[in-house]
């Protein structure tokens, strides 16, 4: 399940587990809402999988907003320890 929370908008639940689904979501929501800030919900996504739709939508996501943040909401703090090398300054990590 997806959750993307905005301030704009009411959140959007996706029933999708698949990584490529779930990241052309996203990339169609950033590129049709005015969410500069988003929070979006990969608790039930595999730690793989979680680390390719973070940093897939968090690099869309600054194409468009360069000055906006996405929260991702993950499992396991190793999504953060795994992505950090790609420098997203505007993705940040929350336990669920």
């Amino acid at each position: 399940m997806l959750k993307v929370l905005c301030q704009n908008s009411s959140t959007i639940v996706l029933n999708n587990t698949e990584p490529n689904k779930i990241v052309e979501s996203v990339k169609e929501r950033i590129l049709n809402s005015g969410c500069e800030n988003m929070t979006i919900d990969i608790s039930r996504l595999s730690l793989i999988d979680a680390c390719k739709v973070s940093i897939l939508c968090s690099t869309e996501h600054y194409l468009k907003y360069p000055t906006g943040k996405i929260n991702w909401v993950v499992t396991s703090s190793y999504v953060k320890q795994f992505s950090s090398n790609m420098n997203l300054g505007n993705s940040e990590y929350f336990l669920k």
